[in-house]
């Protein structure tokens, strides 16, 4: 029986100071879920910012979604990295996405394809590239490279209708025109991103 296309969690935060080696760091990264239905506008969730809009948010990157399948995978690098407790569940939001989704991993998304909610429809404009917030939000200095490995980086959305989201929203899944995978251009890009370092 196939993974229903939902969304457990509706994540946000404003923006707030934290101390990343030493040095004071505006972040909207620490997300926290929301219950009952959020307004979602054409830049994002009611109640939610971005720190730096260079990177994050904007019309391309409203919305930042992550799979649900690959919090096991973090609890289990993190309890080995000393940053947290083996078997320390990890809250909803902890990747800094604004939506935990069930059912669709990166390989499942291409760049276009759009997502119908009840109440809301949104699209896949990008992955996301981790930075030195992600590491301090994850407790440990390896968290960006094992992203990068992995390939698991959740996608960035825009917002093609704005209306309301919330827990236990269906998802359905309309094809775009499949060209551009999510897992294979965020693989290419943060090869070539090492290489360059490298040089």
């Amino acid at each position: 029986m196939p993974i229903p296309l939902r969304v457990l969690s509706v994540n946000r935060a404003l923006a707030t100071t934290m101390m990343i080696q030493g040095q004071p760091v505006q972040t909207g990264i620490r997300k926290q879920a929301v219950a009952g239905p959020v307004e979602l506008r054409p830049l994002g969730l009611q109640g939610d910012e971005q720190a730096d809009l260079t990177v994050h948010g904007g019309l391309s990157k409203a919305v930042y979604a992550y799979p649900a399948e690959h919090y096991p995978f973090w609890q289990t690098v993190r309890a080995q990295a000393r940053a947290a407790v083996p078997g320390e569940p990890l809250p909803p939001g902890a990747l800094g996405e604004n939506l935990t989704i069930e059912g669709l991993a990166e390989d499942q998304l291409w760049i276009g394809d759009r997502l119908r909610l009840p109440n809301c429809e949104l699209a896949v404009s990008e992955p996301r590239y981790p930075c030195f917030k992600f590491n301090a939000v994850m407790g440990f200095a390896q968290a960006a490279k094992l992203m990068s490995q992995s390939g698991y980086c959740g996608s960035y959305l825009a917002v093609i209708n704005p209306g309301t989201i919330e827990a236990g929203d269906a998802i359905e899944l309309i094809p775009g025109p499949r060209e551009v995978n999510v897992r294979e251009l965020f693989k290419a890009r943060m090869g070539k991103a090492a290489a360059k370092a490298a040089d």
